[in-house]
């Protein structure tokens, strides 16, 4: 099948991924990710528009701004190639952590994307069960672990206020504004913890925001994961994990 691969060839400011990244995009899917949401879902969108004009290559730089929703305060620059290579964008592989844990911790995703997926790959039913929520049925992956429960829904931000207090919360859906709603829903709600995917001037603007709607962000975590395992979904995935893991013991002990 015909594919167009998408590159970040050069960033400037906070950016999602690193130059270097790359994902594979085809009429029917795509594999890997280059990272950032709504930068993506236009990327994909893009590409399958160069596809079907049968472009071969392109390259365009893209602000991580107001227009696409985010307040990052970067940019990328993509770069379009029709080709065939030998190898594929890096593929997702699970990870378990050790040891003995209490599986009646209740984990809620927030977003079915990337990350979110590499999330519920990388946490088995020893560690929580898993709420996973996004706008639509077709944004889940079509095969569901046992431990893992999908819920649709068109308003998360009101489905957050309704959530149990005692869940530990990670929210990475494709919209910084969807973002912010959750984050003011889970304050007022309650949580065992939060934590928010985003750069660290994504997470400045949230704090401002936050404060301004007279609400403390300090128990929310941003930016999520592990910095020192790098910024791939797998690598946040895990670092989101054991963080979970090691929190688990301190409720143990409250």
């Amino acid at each position: 099948m015909n594919a167009m691969y998408v590159e970040i060839t050069a960033t400037k400011g906070s950016a999602p991924r690193d130059a270097g990244t790359a994902m594979k995009v085809t009429m029917l899917g795509s594999q890997g990710t280059i990272g950032g949401g709504a930068l993506e879902h236009q990327a994909i969108a893009q590409a399958r528009k160069l596809l079907a004009a049968h472009a071969h290559e392109r390259s365009v730089t893209v602000p991580l701004g107001p227009g696409l929703g985010q307040c990052c305060g970067g940019s990328v620059t993509l770069r379009y190639t029709y080709e065939k290579r030998t190898t594929d964008p890096e593929i997702n592989r699970s990870f378990t952590p050790t040891g003995d844990h209490n599986p009646q911790h209740a984990l809620w995703l927030w977003g079915a994307g990337h990350v979110g997926r590499a999330v519920v790959q990388n946490c088995p039913p020893s560690v929580a069960e898993i709420t996973w929520v996004d706008r639509a049925a077709d944004r889940f992956p079509p095969h569901m672990p046992d431990h893992v429960k999908p819920i649709p829904t068109a308003d998360m931000p009101h489905l957050a206020r309704h959530a149990p207090a005692h869940a530990h919360h990670l929210i990475f859906t494709y919209s910084h504004d969807i973002d912010l709603a959750l984050c003011a829903a889970l304050l007022r709600r309650g949580a065992a913890s939060i934590g928010l995917i985003g750069s660290k001037t994504k997470w400045t603007r949230f704090q401002k925001r936050l404060v301004d709607l007279g609400l403390d962000p300090a128990p929310i975590t941003c930016p999520i994961g592990d910095k020192s395992l790098g910024k791939t979904p797998d690598a946040i995935a895990k670092g989101c994990v054991t963080g979970l893991v090691a929190l688990i013991p301190l409720e143990r002990t409250a």
